[in-house]
Order: structure tokens, then C-alpha cells, then sequence
């Protein structure tokens, strides 16, 4: 067995449950609308458009279908004319706020530098 063959010892290989994580919140939208969800409650979109800012209700509402159908939140529809819809985490959806909170902390310290970085590249 080649060294390419083997199976990759940190859990990243092509086939690994672990990229899932990656692949759910690929979308840049989708982890924002997950950490206001978490920070919030269940809220209906509007308030989401709202707390969110910078969001169309188009992509935000192409965010709430992918993160029901990866099962990070819920939908929730009342019985009432015309029927309001909330939305929700559910318990994996509250399970990613960690990581997300850890991506923030990252982005906190390390920010100014990644974007000057950026800058220095894109001067050359």
C-alpha cells in the first residue's frame, strides 16, 4: 500500500465523517444564522433578517432549507391564517455553537492579521 493509499490518521480523508462539519457550514451564511439562533432563540425570519443585517430574504431563506435539511434547526408552523413559521436549533444545531464560538475567538485574534496578509498579497 502507497503512502496516498492510506487511510489519513487526523480523520480528513476524502470519505470521513468528520468533513461533514466542513461541508455543513461551507455556505458563510449558514453558521451566522446557526450563532443567532443560538444567541437568540426561536425566531421567525423577519427578526432574523433583522438581528442578522447584510442578509437578503432569498439567501436567508436558502440558509434556513440547508440547515433543515442537515437537521441543525427546525421549522416550526403554527396554526393560524396566514401561518407564521419560527425556527429553532435542534440539539445538533445547539452542539455546533462551540466550535462556532471558537471560530469567533480565532477570528478575534487573528483577523487583522489574515487581512493584512490579503493585503500585502494583493499589493504584489
Amino acid at each position: 500500500m502507497s503512502v496516498r493509499e492510506e487511510p489519513a490518521a487526523d480523520g480528513f480523508a476524502a470519505d470521513c465523517r468528520a468533513r461533514v462539519a466542513f461541508e455543513v457550514l461551507a455556505n458563510r451564511w449558514d453558521s451566522v444564522v446557526v450563532f443567532t439562533l443560538g444567541e437568540g432563540g426561536p425566531m421567525r425570519p423577519r427578526a432574523l433578517l433583522d438581528r442578522i443585517g447584510g442578509i437578503s430574504p432569498k439567501v436567508l431563506n436558502d440558509a434556513l432549507r440547508r440547515l433543515e435539511y442537515n437537521g441543525l434547526v427546525e421549522r416550526r408552523r403554527y396554526a393560524e391564517a396566514p401561518p407564521p413559521v419560527d425556527y429553532t436549533l435542534t440539539e445538533a444545531g445547539t452542539a455546533l455553537l462551540v466550535p462556532i464560538h471558537a471560530m469567533g475567538a480565532w477570528a478575534a485574534r487573528y483577523a487583522d492579521s489574515v487581512l493584512a496578509s490579503q493585503d500585502r498579497f494583493d499589493a504584489h
